[in-house]
Formats: structure tokens, C-alpha cells, sequence
């Protein structure tokens, strides 16, 4: 067993190691290149690239419940509208009376951004 030396104590768990300017100023210029990454990453967070990801994800999903529904409601019905008749898939029908919604949706909220861009101009004349 030796003894230690009495001119260099030995060092704690908890002890730093003897601070060194050339390692700190390397540790500090790190430090300073992940706070400009992160921020980096944080401006590219959200992009219409994203947003178009997102969507398409939340879309296939939508479709493949849509898919499972209409698999699921095969029963033929019989459907009448003024002077038509069709058998369709419960399912089937479902679906063409979600897309005539949205459609008609889709018309008033045209309808209603035509009239709101006719009254910019007017305002800006």
C-alpha cells in the first residue's frame, strides 16, 4: 500500500477537476452552438410542409375508419328521392349524404368569402 502524495491531495467524488481556459472556452462555444441548433429547430417547427404532413396523416386515418364503417353497414337499403330509387349499402349511402353536407358547407363558406372580398375592395376604394 502507498502512501499519498502530501504535496497533491487526492481528489473527492464531488470535485471538479481543476478548471482549464482553453477546455471552458470550448465548452462554452458548445454550448453556444446547441442554443443556436435548438433554436433553429425551433423556427422550422411549424411549416406549411408540416401542416400538409399532418393533415395527410389525420386524412388516411379519417379514410381507413370511413373504409371500416362502410365495410361494416353492407346491408342493401332502399332509398327513394322524388322520383329515384336506388338500393345502396347503408354504408354507401352514409357516405354520399357526409359528402353532400360537405359539399353544401363548402358552397356557403365560398359564397360567404366572395362576399367578404367584394366588401375589401369596396373598402379600399
Amino acid at each position: 500500500m502507498t502512501t499519498p502524495d502530501p504535496q497533491r491531495p487526492e481528489a473527492a467524488p464531488g470535485d471538479l477537476p481543476p478548471a482549464n481556459p482553453e477546455l471552458d472556452r470550448d465548452h462554452q462555444a458548445l454550448l453556444a452552438e446547441r442554443d443556436e441548433l435548438r433554436t433553429k429547430v425551433k423556427n422550422v417547427e411549424h411549416t406549411r410542409t408540416r401542416a400538409t404532413f399532418i393533415g395527410l396523416v389525420i386524412g388516411a386515418i379519417i379514410t381507413v375508419l370511413l373504409l371500416v364503417f362502410i365495410l361494416q353497414n353492407l346491408d342493401s337499403q332502399r332509398i327513394m328521392l322524388i322520383f329515384w330509387e336506388v338500393n345502396l349499402p347503408l354504408g354507401v349511402s352514409l357516405l354520399i349524404a357526409a359528402i353532400a353536407g360537405a359539399l353544401i358547407v363548402a358552397l356557403a363558406g365560398g359564397l360567404r368569402m366572395l362576399q367578404m372580398s367584394r366588401a375589401m375592395r369596396k373598402a379600399k376604394k
